[in-house]
């Protein structure tokens, strides 16, 4: 690695380390960030915005789709992805193993397409025809907004706001369930993730809770982030759960019989609310913007969510 970003608040510190640097090694300064490692930087009087659009076209490129057809979502939302296909196995298993690893690179800036790739990710062992039919999808719905990224906003306030979601037993393979979290720095997206959860919950009520464990854990993370950074947050984070049952054993400190076959660790999302960490909110389903992780959405929902996320095209002029 020969490339570094250097940041900061302080302009007269950042030139002293440049300065350092430059006397140690030969370094060529670039100026303002613009591109880095696949990633394109625009600054303006509303913020920043970030994105992959060079990446992504050449992804496109690569894989021949330049030509294809557009599709609204990245996946379709009755499909179910499963290891026991009756397609045939591919020939050049790699092909598919490159493809699926430049899409996991391309979520950096493209939460929309992380769910579908999280999906595509588990096959990479033994991918079938119809494992590439769904993963060449994903490229059909990105030939049609390339340029899409995320901004942040500069007048946006310093709160933590997360949203956690989990799709019960939706694994076909292992009945296993599915975590998704995202979160928010007052509007901006900083924080997302879908993941197949390493055991099997007996329902959806402990699918729920351990995905607000899992959440709980990266909000934590995000907390001390920004104390590091010595940025202070203007109100106490706050996370969001549709499921009212994983509310209540949240705040019901009783160890009941429905609750004592869930692992001790589960339970730091409850020691978390006490101790003032967060604050544990009620959502409506339709207002969770964390379903988009943990399942593929209709093209109406897709599309309600991701407008949610400040995810936006500079290149598209609105609608």
């Amino acid at each position: 690695m020969d490339d570094i970003v250097l940041t900061g608040n302080s302009a007269a510190e950042m030139a002293q380390i440049k300065n350092i640097l430059h006397s140690n090694f030969r370094v060529k300064d670039l100026g303002a960030l613009k591109y880095f490692l696949g990633l394109e930087i625009n600054h303006s009087a509303d913020g920043i915005y970030v994105s992959q659009c060079k990446y992504c076209l050449e992804l496109l490129a690569d894989s021949g789709m330049m030509g294809c057809k557009p599709c609204s979502t990245p996946m379709d939302s009755s499909l179910r992805l499963h290891q026991d296909d009756s397609s045939d196995l591919l020939d050049d298993p790699l092909s598919y193993r490159r493809l699926v690893g430049r899409l996991i690179y391309l979520t950096t800036t493209r939460p929309d397409i992380a769910f579908a790739t999280q999906q595509l990710s588990q096959f990479i062992a033994h991918p079938t025809k119809s494992h590439l039919g769904a993963a060449r999808r994903v490229l059909r719905y990105l030939k049609g907004s390339p340029s899409k990224g995320l901004q942040f906003k500069r007048d946006t306030p310093i709160h933590l706001i997360g949203f956690s979601d989990a799709d019960w037993a939706t694994c076909v393979d292992t009945r296993r369930s599915i975590t998704g979290y995202c979160f928010f720095i007052g509007n901006s997206l900083v924080s997302w993730k879908t993941k197949k959860q390493n055991t099997m919950s007996r329902s959806s009520s402990e699918a729920e809770y351990r995905a607000l464990a899992t959440s709980t854990c990266e909000l934590q993370w995000l907390t001390y982030l920004l104390n590091d950074l010595r940025i202070c947050c203007s109100m106490p984070a706050a996370l969001y759960c549709d499921n009212q049952s994983a509310l209540y054993i949240a705040s019901n400190p009783v160890f009941q019989e429905r609750t004592k076959h869930l692992e001790i660790d589960c339970h730091l999302v409850r020691e978390k609310v006490q101790a003032g960490l967060m604050r544990l909110l009620p959502v409506p389903s339709f207002h969770q913007l964390a379903d988009m992780f943990t399942k593929a959405l209709s093209p109406h929902l897709f599309k309600s969510n991701v407008s949610k996320l400040e995810l936006i095209d500079l290149y598209t002029p609105p609608a």
